[in-house]
């Protein structure tokens, strides 16, 4: 999905979390809508606090990933592609990991099923069957797995702009063919936490411990439905194991609202119970 711009410009060591649960084998026309002033004048807040609230109003859509983790020399790129459900804040996604350091062809991609307070992954590797899910609490994670699965839960993504703190107006463009509009601003996320739902609201409150700083900068493109189509967040995570900072990078676009997305939990006897591997 492409991003073309025609209004005003405005004014590895992978992070531990991840290592320790997916990447172990690594070592025009305006609407009457909420967004419809199009003047950099006008208070960007508003809008932004309510993206979350009209992504839960249109219910589902389709989305793709990428995330870029950069510490010292090294850069890795994940990216993921699948659906979600706002209204029951649980989404289903296909993570491709990059090459492993010596060179070998990419791996399976890893099936990732985001729920509130989970993260399920099949294709896990690292000795789990490959019939099995592996379950995580998303709780127990320091980045409250915005980091940790490879992709930014979409949902997240949005609540982290309930605690924007500044915000500017950067001009008329497109994504995907859809005219959004621009915004550029800061976000907290301890203030993101106090304002989430109660489903997103331990995950916030974990990267709020777990992250470098609580400041997140953002760059965002609303549609004139006041929905996100684009998404990105910069990231500061502290490698648990190397006490390196990592820069994260984590880009979402959302598209085709309304798709049908069927994401459905899997039954307790196909959780594994075992010894996960550190390969």
């Amino acid at each position: 999905m492409t991003e073309r711009q025609h209004g005003r410009a405005g004014g590895t060591v992978l992070a531990a979390g991840f290592m320790a649960c997916v990447c172990l084998t690594t070592s025009g026309c305006q609407s009457s809508g909420a967004a419809a002033d199009d003047s950099p004048a006008a208070d960007p807040l508003p809008a932004l606090r309510k993206a979350a609230a009209a992504l839960v109003a249109a219910r589902t859509s389709k989305a793709i990933t990428s995330m870029e983790m950069a510490t010292g020399g090294t850069r890795v790129t994940i990216r993921g592609e699948g659906v979600y459900d706002y209204a029951r804040a649980v989404g289903r996604l296909k993570v491709l990991l990059p090459q492993d350091p010596a060179g070998r062809a990419e791996r399976r991609p890893i099936t990732e099923l985001l729920a509130p307070g989970a993260l399920y992954m099949k294709n896990r590797g690292a000795g789990v069957p490959a019939d099995k899910w592996v379950r995580i609490d998303t709780a127990t994670l320091s980045d409250g797995n915005l980091v940790t699965g490879g992709a930014t839960d979409p949902l997240a993504a949005a609540e982290v702009l309930l605690g924007t703190r500044t915000a500017t107006y950067v001009g008329r463009t497109e994504v995907g063919g859809a005219p959004v509009r621009h915004y550029r601003g800061t976000a907290d996320l301890a203030e993101a936490a106090r304002k989430a739902s109660p489903g997103g609201k331990t995950s916030l409150e974990a990267a709020t411990k777990g992250f470098a700083t609580s400041e997140v900068p953002f760059d965002v493109f609303l549609d004139d439905e006041g929905r996100i189509r684009k998404i990105r967040h910069r990231f500061s995570f502290v490698n648990g194991s190397q006490k390196a900072t990592v820069a994260v990078a984590s880009t979402t676009l959302l598209y085709d609202f309304g798709t049908p997305a069927d994401v459905r939990l899997p039954p307790a006897e196909d959780i594994y119970a075992g010894r996960i591997a550190e390969e």
